[in-house]
């Protein structure tokens, strides 16, 4: 690992800790994997909210596969985008309960064969539920990677394989939480808080900035 990188996680470690933590409140694999297609375009807060009540009307994989379309997206409607995440979410709950046996998947061949899924989604679940050393690119990790050099690139298929090469691998799901949280307290996308950051030495955005 190069030596910047590893500085970069150690003032991760400092600031963030080590203890994984998923900000999706879930009980299950499957409740994890649909409020990972609510969080698309929409806060973790915003979308806890809404599952603690949608969980409680649909208690398994079934009662989605079979929930009525209209009455879902009225109830998803605060997400935004709602009209694809109910279309999704029973489209990837038939799939599972058809073939799957109402079991969520741990490949990623697998998961993202399912509706609405892609590798995003399938690497929080794999992460979360499975253990499975996974770098999840959103847009906390994508807008932190290129400011400090660990990515060229934009695409974020291609950036998960670059941080894969960049980060231990017993890292990448701790990784994942601290560049979140560090987005989310420090580095945010409308106004980054550079006064208060410990990386402005790695970070191509205030180096522009001093200019």
């Amino acid at each position: 690992m190069k030596k910047r990188t590893q500085e970069i996680l150690d003032i991760m470690d400092d600031q963030y800790g080590t203890d994984l933590r998923c900000y999706l409140t879930h009980d299950s694999a499957w409740q994890l994997l649909i409020a990972t297609i609510l969080s698309a375009q929409c806060t973790d807060a915003r979308v806890n909210i809404v599952t603690k009540d949608l969980f409680k009307k649909y208690t398994s994989i079934r009662a989605f596969a079979e929930a009525d379309l209209y009455e879902l997206e009225q109830d998803i409607k605060s997400t935004g985008f709602y009209h694809n995440k109910a279309k999704n979410i029973i489209a990837c709950c038939r799939k599972l309960h058809e073939e799957f046996d109402d079991e969520v998947p741990s490949d990623i061949e697998s998961l993202t064969s399912l509706p609405g899924v892609g590798r995003k989604t399938a690497n929080v679940v794999r992460g979360n539920i499975f253990g499975i050393d996974s770098i999840v690119v959103d847009t906390h990790v994508k807008r932190i990677s290129k400011k400090l050099g660990l990515t060229k690139e934009d695409d974020p298929v291609k950036i998960e394989f670059d941080l894969m090469k960049e980060v231990p691998k017993e890292r990448w799901i701790l990784v994942n939480f601290q560049f979140i949280a560090f987005g989310r307290d420090i580095c945010k996308a409308t106004r980054p808080e550079c006064e208060r950051c410990r990386l402005t030495k790695y970070c191509s955005y205030y180096k522009e900035k001093i200019r």
